[in-house]
């Protein structure tokens, strides 16, 4: 059983979790700290106590939506199996789940990279996703026997991220059928 979260840590958890479902709704960049403030409940004092500048927050929140998202991943594919090769394929039954979303707005790393500075924190920490994943990826694949683990893992991370962008555009929740059903054949041709 958790701890009792303490005044603080409620404010702070109330804080990431508004900024949370704004910026995943509105970008980073389309919402002001005011308005995080103002829809939190908590006093700015509080907030910048926590959080000093908004990239702080920001961070936070790619942190939450980190955890959150390669959680997703790995649980996919744990649920296909203990073979590499069908987590490969499973792993997109959690893009499946991401397009299905209500509120679904793609990939929050993407959106943030979008209008982040190349060179900033939070770019950074966008990028640092993408690597971690696809090197996360690029072992299932050496697991599983590919040929290229590099080649493949960055095949299927395109793939990831297509689907997550397929999401929103097409609206229509099929598109992460289509990804899982391109991704074993990408799979099946890496493993021949």
């Amino acid at each position: 059983m958790p701890a009792p979260r303490t005044p603080a840590g409620a404010a702070r958890d109330r804080i990431l979790d508004t900024a949370f479902r704004l910026f995943y709704a509105h970008g980073p960049r389309g919402v002001g700290v005011d308005t995080v403030i103002a829809e939190s409940g908590v006093a700015k004092a509080t907030l910048y106590k926590h959080f000093p500048r908004k990239d702080d927050l920001v961070l936070a929140y790619l942190d939450k939506v980190d955890q959150a998202w390669f959680g997703a991943l790995r649980a996919a594919a744990r649920d296909a199996g203990d073979e590499p090769r069908a987590q490969l394929i499973g792993m997109f039954d959690a893009l499946a789940g991401a397009c299905r979303r209500d509120g679904y707005h793609g990939c929050a790393f993407i959106n943030t990279a979008a209008e982040s500075p190349a060179g900033s924190a939070v770019h950074a920490r966008t990028v640092e996703h993408k690597t971690v994943v696809r090197a996360w990826v690029t072992d299932l694949a050496r697991r599983a026997g590919a040929a290229d683990p590099d080649l493949l893992a960055r095949q299927l991370t395109l793939l990831l991220d297509g689907g997550l962008a397929g999401g929103v555009l097409d609206a229509d929740p099929a598109i992460a059928d289509a990804a899982r059903h391109s991704a074993r054949t990408l799979v099946d041709a890496a493993l021949r």
